[in-house]
């Protein structure tokens, strides 16, 4: 019988195997148990002072005579590979902006998690309480809010005809038709649009391929929030575990400086999204509570807008207030006014006071800096650019300052 010593030969050798060890065991092939699961772990670092870690024989330097051939060769493979990237690149935009908009989120998302670790909970716990709270939010908002935004939604479409009926009624619009024989205009492109619409076939064929790209348009957006939202999902839970690999593909000297530079950097964009979170949210309440105060019609509506576009730095404010203001006129000048007053006055409000305070802790990146870097963002990547452009350059200051200008000074 086997008795499982250590000398035996059934013994931990088999246990650790995962064989069975019964004794009617022995007559029939080894039965295996449920085998372990392997995980991708960081390799440990290598012990201070110890011997070398072995290398496989290929991991050796050889010392090799270069030909003028395999020289060429190797130019031509790398302009190959890089001309490859290039075309990947560009057929994947989508892909990379889903990446890039989940990684700005799991940071945005990594100050309260890491808030509730120093508070004793482990990572999965404290992720998942973030989560949890973020979760509850979006219901509560979907079903208090999303239903009067419809409500509202569907009143402004049925009075969109006598909106419509009044601005041409109305003096400027009479000026402007003397001028430029507006209605006139209007009446010969509707004429001529309904003709062709009746008699041209290639127009409906047209149309229809215009539907089916519409629809393939918002098939592309519910994919990408999908793929945006477990994206997130699991840089939030495994953010420590791709830093370290990061950080592991450095150089074993400078390692400590570019984890020390990672950290900052990462810290600073998740603060960067979390205060313009808070300033963004700060921002629609104040313009709720003045849209309610003046009587601006679809309030409810508008501060969905006002909201989203706060978001986008240095401009997002401004285009919200004009958004506002203009749909404020339908309840006339006495309404729009007094909110324009009171919403631009509170833009100088954030920008000076609010604002700083909240971004104190996030990054500090010159006023001719943020401006360009969100030109350059929005002429790059449209509103995602522009939401991303001030955190990327404070990251590229960050490394100027640490990196460039020291090397320079010790030349």
């Amino acid at each position: 019988m086997c008795t499982g010593n250590a000398g035996s030969p059934g013994g931990p050798a088999l246990y650790a195997s995962g064989v069975s060890t019964s004794p009617g065991a022995q007559g029939r092939p080894p039965a295996r148990f449920r085998p372990t699961r392997h995980r991708f772990e960081v390799p440990p670092e290598p012990a201070a002072g110890g011997e070398p870690a072995r290398r496989a024989p290929w991991d050796h330097p050889v010392n090799t005579r270069t030909h003028p051939i395999q020289t060429g060769f190797l130019l031509t493979v790398g302009v190959g590979i890089a001309l490859l990237g290039y075309y990947v690149l560009t057929n994947v935009g989508g892909l990379v902006g889903w990446i890039v908009t989940a990684a700005f989120i799991c940071l945005g998302m990594d100050p309260l998690v890491r808030r509730l670790e120093t508070k004793g909970l482990p990572r999965a716990v404290a992720a998942g309480v973030v989560i949890l709270a973020l979760a509850l939010v979006i219901t509560a908002f979907i079903m208090v809010v999303v239903p009067r935004m419809i409500e509202q939604a569907q009143q402004l479409v049925a009075r969109a005809p006598e909106l419509v009926t009044e601005f041409m009624n109305s003096e400027l619009f009479q000026g402007l038709d003397d001028r430029f024989d507006i209605a006139a205009s209007v009446q010969h492109n509707t004429g001529a649009f309904q003709e062709r619409l009746a008699t041209d076939e290639n127009l409906l064929g047209g149309m229809f391929g215009s539907v089916v790209s519409v629809s393939g348009v918002v098939l592309n957006a519910v994919t990408g929030t999908l793929i945006v939202m477990a994206l997130s999902l699991y840089f939030l839970f495994s953010l420590p575990t791709i830093k370290a690999w990061c950080y592991r593909l450095a150089p074993a000297s400078k390692r400590a400086r570019v984890k020390h530079l990672g950290d900052q950097m990462t810290k600073g964009v998740g603060n960067y999204v979390m205060g313009q979170a808070c300033v963004a949210l700060l921002n629609a309440l104040v313009a709720f509570i003045l849209m309610n105060v003046t009587g601006v019609p679809y309030a409810t509506l508008l501060v969905l807008f006002v909201a989203l576009l706060a978001f986008i730095p240095l401009v997002g404010g401004v285009l919200a207030g004009i958004l506002v203001t203009l749909m404020a006129t339908l309840g006339g000048w006495d309404t729009a006014i007094p909110y324009a007053l009171c919403y631009f006055a509170y833009l100088q409000l954030e920008a000076y006071v609010v604002s700083p305070r909240i971004m104190a802790r996030a990054v500090a990146v010159p006023g001719a800096v943020a401006v360009i870097a969100v030109a350059a963002g929005g002429a790059l990547w449209g509103i995602l650019g522009a939401l991303i452009a001030i955190p990327t350059a404070a990251a590229g200051l960050l490394l100027v300052r640490e990196v460039f200008v020291p090397r320079q000074d010790a030349r």
